[in-house]
C-alpha cells in the first residue's frame, strides 16, 4: 500500500514515534525536551549517522543526526529519511521534524518523501513469507500550507516512478519477456492517460529496425517496441524525446557471457525501465513540454539461428554495422530506437542504457556516463542531476577515436578496440541521431542495479535516472 504524506504544523502527541533530523549545530545549542545529560550519556553529538532513541509512555522520540548545517542538501536529507524508513517503519505511522538548513522547504520535503517511500520499498513478488514495510502515514511538521504539500506530493510521485522502474527491473527476465514487458507498460500509460503504440514483430519488419530484428535472432520471444507519449495541457514548451534499452536479458548471444556475467542480466532493460517510470510521473508533475519515448525490447540468446560473429545489419536510418561482438548489442537496438527519435525530429534526445563495463571501470558503480554532441544540453542535464541527486559525469566523444569502429564491408563494426569501450560505444549511436539534433547518452550500467542496500537504495534494481528525467522534463528548454 502507498503511504501518506501529511504536512502538519507540529507533529501530534498522539504520533507514536517523532523522528527529528538535528544538526550538529541544533545539538550544541540545546534541543528541547532531550536533556543535555541525556545527550552526553548517549554519546550523540548530531554527527552524520548518529541514532539517538529515547522511549517514552506515550511516544518514541528518535533523534538523527545530520552533521554540520553547511553539508546538509537535499541527497543526505533523501538517505537519512530511507533509512529511518527501514529501521522504523514498523510504527506505521510516524512524524518527522526537519533540521533547520539553508535549503529551499520545497525541496528538503521532495527529498525526504522520496526517500522514505525508497526505503519503505520491497520487491516481494517471489518471497513465500515476505514481510512489507507497516509504514502507512507520515506527518511533516513545519508548516501546512499547500506549496509544502505540493512539495510532499511531487515527491510521493517521482518515488512512484522510481518503483515501478525498479519493479521491472527486479523482475526476473524469463517472466518479464519482451510482450510481457510492453503489456505492463500498456497498463501503465492506460492509468496515467498516455499515449501509446506498440511494434509487434511485424511491424518491426515493415518498419525495417534491422538492429532490433538482429540481437532477436537468437531468441523465441518476439521483440516488441513501445512508443509513449505526454501530451501536456494547453501549448507544449518544446518537444523532449526519450530513448531506452530493454534488454529484458542479455545472454551475450553466441559471444557468450560467463555464468557469473549473466547473473544480474535481468537488469539490462534498466534503461527502458527508467523511461517508462519517468514517463509514469510526467501528468502528476504537469510537465509543460511534450515527452516522446522509444523503447526496444528483446532478449539477447543464443538460438539456432543467432546473429554470428561477422554478420552486418542495417538499421533503420539506412546505416550498416558489422557485428564482430554479439555481447554489444545495446547498440544495435538503440540506433534503431535513436534513427526513430530523429525521424519525429525533437527539440532535443536523451538515451539511457545500461551499455558499457567500461563505463563501470572508469567511473564506478554509482554515477553514470555522460556524452553529448551539445555542451548546451549537457548543462541542462548536470543541472537536473544536481537536483536530483543522481550523479553524472561527462565523457568526451573524440571523432577520432570513431576510426577504431571503421569496418572493412560495413559502415562501422560494433565495437571499437580494447581500450575506451564506453567512448566509441557513445560514438556509435552518435551515427544515429539526426544531423542538428542536440542529444545525450547515458551510460548507467554502474548505477542501474545493487547487491547491497545503501541510503535510497535497496538491493537490486535502483530506479536510476527516473528522478533525473523527471527534473530534465519540467524544466525542458531547447538547447540553442
Amino acid at each position: 500500500m502507498p503511504i501518506t504524506y501529511k504536512v502538519v504544523r507540529s507533529v501530534p502527541k498522539a504520533t507514536k514515534a517523532r523522528i527529528r533530523l538535528v544538526t550538529t549545530e541544533a545539538v550544541e545549542g540545546g534541543l528541547s525536551g532531550i536533556s543535555v545529560a541525556e545527550l552526553g550519556s548517549a554519546s550523540f553529538s548530531g554527527k552524520e549517522g548518529d541514532v539517538h532513541v529515547s522511549p517514552g509512555a506515550t511516544r518514541t522520540e528518535i533523534l538523527v543526526g545530520m552533521g554540520p548545517a553547511d553539508v546538509v542538501d537535499a541527497a543526505a536529507i533523501r538517505n537519512a529519511a530511507a533509512g529511518m524508513a527501514r529501521r522504523f517503519g514498523h510504527f506505521g505511522k510516524i512524524g518527522f521534524e526537519l533540521p533547520d538548513i539553508d535549503l529551499d522547504g520545497g525541496s528538503v520535503r521532495e527529498a525526504l518523501v522520496e526517500g522514505l517511500s525508497l526505503g519503505a520499498y520491497t520487491f516481494l513478488t517471489y518471497k513465500s513469507e515476505g514481510k512489507p514495510s507497516k509504514l502507512r502515514t507520515v506527518e511533516i511538521a513545519g508548516g501546512s500550507g499547500a506549496k509544502n504539500q505540493a512539495a510532499c506530493d511531487r515527491g510521493s510521485a517521482i518515488a512512484r516512478g522510481q518503483m515501478l522502474a525498479r519493479d521491472l527491473v527486479n523482475e526476473p527476465g524469463g517472466t518479464l519477456t519482451p510482450a510481457v514487458f510492453a503489456r505492463r507498460t500498456a497498463a501503465m500509460a492506460k492509468a496515467q492517460g498516455l499515449a501509446i503504440k506498440i511494434w509487434d514483430e511485424s511491424a518491426i519488419k515493415k518498419g525495417k529496425l534491422g538492429g532490433l530484428l538482429g540481437v532477436n535472432r537468437g531468441s523465441t520471444n518476439p521483440p516488441r517496441l513501445v512508443e509513449l507519449t505526454y501530451t501536456p495541457k494547453g501549448t507544449a514548451t518544446g518537444f523532449l524525446a526519450l530513448v531506452g534499452k530493454g534488454i529484458t536479458f542479455d545472454a551475450g548471444g553466441l559471444s557468450i557471457k560467463t555464468g557469473q556475467g549473466m547473473m544480474t542480466m535481468k537488469c539490462d532493460m534498466g534503461g527502458a525501465a527508467a523511461v517508462i517510470g519517468a514517463m509514469s510521473v510526467l501528468r502528476d508533475l504537469q510537465v509543460p513540454c511534450k515527452v516522446r519515448a522509444w523503447i526496444p525490447m528483446t532478449d539477447n540468446m543464443l538460438g539456432g539461428d543467432a546473429t554470428r560473429p561477422g554478420d552486418v545489419l542495417r538499421i533503420r536510418n539506412g546505416k550498416t554495422i558489422e557485428v564482430l561482438n554479439t555481447d554489444a548489442e545495446g547498440r544495435l537496438i538503440l540506433a534503431d530506437g535513436l534513427s526513430l527519435a530523429s525521424e519525429a525530429k525533437p527539440d532535443a534526445i536523451v538515451d539511457l542504457a545500461t551499455l558499457t563495463g567500461a563505463c563501470m571501470v572508469a567511473l564506478g558503480p554509482k554515477i553514470a556516463g555522460l556524452m553529448s554532441n551539445s555542451d548546451a544540453w549537457v548543462e541542462q542535464i548536470e543541472a537536473a542531476s544536481h537536483q536530483s541527486g543522481e550523479r553524472v559525469w561527462h565523457l568526451p566523444l573524440p571523432s577520432d577515436y570513431m576510426k577504431m569502429c571503421d569496418s572493412a564491408i560495413a559502415d562501422m563494426k560494433n565495437i571499437g578496440g580494447p581500450y575506451g569501450g564506453a567512448l566509441t560505444a557513445g560514438l556509435i549511436l552518435q551515427q544515429f541521431v539526426g544531423d542538428g539534433i542536440p542529444w545525450a547518452h547515458l551510460d548507467i550500467a554502474g548505477p542501474a542495479f545493487t547487491d547491497a542496500e545503501d541510503g535510497e537504495w535497496s538491493k537490486g534494481g535502483t530506479g536510476f535516472g527516473v528522478r533525473l528525467l523527471a527534473s530534465l522534463a519540467s524544466n525542458f528548454q531547447a538547447p540553442s
